[in-house]
């Protein structure tokens, strides 16, 4: 399980991901990582309003909201905060029904 990650800003995600190591494409509002499990599943957050956040202090990024990898077999569910892994309890159906939620909600607040 990885605790600390790094960062690079990217423009073309690589073909072969390294591990502990976060791609950031701002071109393509995308991000992608080796799942820090270890399992070694390429993650793939969005960035946009109904998705992901991305926060670059100058010196580390950190994801919102968490991560949570319900379609792996790992089902690892962390938050990635200052470039280290925030591990949190496993992501089960009710949290990704509840994510569903919240986008769904988040959508509608800006439909005129």
């Amino acid at each position: 399980m990885m605790t600390n990650m790094k960062h690079k800003f990217v423009e073309n995600i690589p073909d072969n991901l390294e591990d502990s190591i976060i791609y950031i494409s701002l071109v393509y509002g995308t991000v992608v990582h080796k799942c820090c499990c270890g399992c070694g599943n390429e993650v793939v957050t969005p960035l946009s309003p109904k998705d992901w956040k991305l926060l670059f202090d100058g010196e580390s990024i950190s994801l919102f909201p968490s991560i949570g990898n319900w379609s792996f077999d790992c089902r690892s569910h962390y938050w990635i905060k200052d470039n280290k892994v925030v591990w949190c309890k496993r992501w089960f159906n009710v949290g990704r029904f509840q994510d569903y939620l919240r986008k769904r909600r988040q959508f509608n607040k800006k439909r005129i």
